[in-house]
């Protein structure tokens, strides 16, 4: 194999494992556009922001998925790749993206969301979700519909710590939740009993 084609296989798959989701670093304004790259262009999410390829990616489940792209979603930045070339599209300055599947008999280990490879048990349910902080304030109380992927995710602001709740029918769990620089943007271990 050529060496440069060993180095971009070793750098997508360094990217997995720090994904974590499988089958089996500047902060950005969340409305500008993310740099024009054959990249993005390749998979028609060129002149999008990295907040908007998050929200049309996570909600892709299937066939609908790009079978050769990773994206994976860090704390500030999306880092997308296809094994040849790797890009890092900024995310929000204000916000922090969390993704969670929501689980009652199985789940896999997470730490930084991927857009294409993680897939949740639950797929398509109505869920209720309660996000409260450690202060007592409820930031999310609504009904919402889990993606196609099993998992539901919110922009929340940065710097929350509180509890996520979810109840689906007649299951209910919760989890710690907190949007720090060093906090995962997966959270697979919402277990609902």
């Amino acid at each position: 194999m050529p060496r440069n084609r060993t180095a971009a296989a070793a750098a997508a798959a360094l990217l997995l494992s720090l994904t974590a989701c499988s089958a089996t670093d500047a902060p950005g304004d969340a409305s500008a556009p993310a740099a024009d790259a054959p990249l993005l262009a390749a998979y028609d999410l060129d002149g999008l922001s990295g907040k908007e390829i998050v929200d049309h990616l996570d909600r892709l489940g299937g066939a609908d998925r790009p079978a050769d792209l990773m994206a994976s979603v860090r704390a500030e930045e999306l880092v997308v790749t296809d094994g040849s070339e790797e890009l890092a599209v900024e995310l929000p300055e204000e916000e922090f993206y969390v993704s969670f599947a929501p689980y009652v008999d199985s789940t896999h280990e997470c730490y930084y969301h991927s857009l294409t490879t993680c897939q949740g048990e639950l797929v398509e349910q109505d869920i209720d979700v309660t996000l409260t902080s450690s202060d007592g304030d409820v930031l999310v109380d609504e009904t919402t519909t889990t993606y196609a992927n099993g998992f539901a995710g919110y922009w929340l602001p940065r710097g929350f710590e509180g509890t996520l709740e979810v109840s689906y029918d007649g299951y209910t769990g919760e989890v710690p939740i907190a949007t720090g620089p060093e906090d995962p943007t997966c959270i697979t271990t919402l277990q609902l009993t």
